[in-house]
């Protein structure tokens, strides 16, 4: 029993910033829905319908079956901790992203320009308009194949 064994738990937040902790704690918030410290399939079901989307029992079970037990406040860092170290996994969680706001390949510009200056590390207006300078919007829709092809690094320049 080194002191390799004790990569979550407390350690964890070291991996992070001051602000990617209150980041978290925001989010946490948020998801945690009935405010019990704990995220349970009825806090995730709530947090996505307050977004506009609808998830399936299987989804929100496979979400939560990622944690060894309960989320609590640590062990949603520590997942997104791993997430994070899996390096390989950071262009599907960008696509899953964008795939949230997605509706028949497409993504309302007004409600994700909302979502940009609203959650997470909040975006300025000029900051967003200069972004959707380069996406293809019609009719109030962003095409999101194209933006998701922004937003993710091509595979074959990377690999030898």
């Amino acid at each position: 029993m080194g002191k390799k064994a004790k990569k979550s738990g407390s350690n964890v937040f070291t991996l992070f910033s001051q602000k990617q902790i209150q980041e978290f704690k925001e989010a946490f918030g948020i998801i945690d829905n009935d405010k019990d410290g704990i995220i349970t399939a009825n806090d995730l079901k709530t947090a996505f319908s307050g977004v506009g989307k609808t998830v399936s029992d299987g989804e929100i079970n496979n979400m939560l079956g990622e944690a060894p037990g309960p989320v609590n406040f640590t062990q949603m860092v520590t997942l997104f901790a791993e997430k994070m170290a899996g390096g390989a996994d950071d262009d599907k969680v960008i696509i899953k992203s964008f795939e949230a706001f997605e509706i028949n390949g497409q993504i309302d510009a007004e409600m994700f320009r909302h979502s940009l200056m609203t959650w997470g590390e909040k975006f300025s207006a000029s900051e967003i308009d200069d972004a959707y300078n380069e996406f293809s919007i019609d009719g109030g829709m962003i095409d999101s194949t194209h933006l998701k092809g922004l937003m993710v690094a091509k595979k074959e320049e990377q690999e030898e």
